[in-house]
């Protein structure tokens, strides 16, 4: 599982409003998918994007990603084999998780400052409807990073897996034989 801080371009690190919020600018990038891999992906089935952003518009904020998460299930949603509704569109941003912070709200529930959790993926930030957004809590020592690991779904998995599936009980050893990003 591999997490690399997103960032928006150079010098497009967001004005502020005339409260003194941040406010995030109209342009990000966005990763798109543009050709179904055969064998390992190359920075050729890939593209980088940018686009403007419109403003939130009611019930809606503005997020800025600050990380995205690179998961194993992702390669087999670039498949040509893989059809219906999970299978990753061409030429669209490329969905997953992202761990972002509010930029700007116009919605009930989410302030600027915010720690949100969202599927939108690949991409520096987005503007979407509230509820496309789970808020975090951040916690003391944690990197934000790790809600997309340990503190997320990979995590979960692990722990059902481990007490729910498994039954695994105090010392008892799990040696894992898995790969991904359960099994890390």
């Amino acid at each position: 599982m591999n997490r690399r801080p997103a960032a928006l371009p150079e010098g497009k690190s967001g004005p502020t409003t005339s409260s003194g919020e941040r406010r995030m600018t109209g342009t990000v990038q966005e990763w798109h998918l543009t050709a179904r891999p055969v064998g390992r992906p190359t920075p050729d089935d890939f593209r980088l994007v940018e686009r403007e952003l419109p403003a939130p518009g009611p019930g809606e904020v503005a997020v800025r990603h600050t990380y995205l998460s690179v998961d194993p299930y992702m390669r087999s949603l670039m498949s040509p084999a893989q059809t219906g509704a999970s299978a990753y569109r061409l030429d669209a941003p490329m969905t997953g998780g992202a761990v972002g912070e509010v930029v700007e709200s116009r919605a009930a529930g989410l302030s600027p400052g915010d720690l949100v959790l969202s599927a939108l993926g690949w991409r520096t930030g987005a503007v979407a409807p509230a509820d496309r957004f789970t808020l975090l809590r951040r916690v003391d020592g944690v990197p934000d990073s790790a809600f997309l690991g340990v503190l997320g779904m990979p995590g979960l998995s692990a722990y059902v897996g481990l007490t729910e599936i498994a039954k695994l009980r105090a010392g008892e050893v799990f040696a894992p034989v898995g790969i991904g990003a359960v099994c890390q």
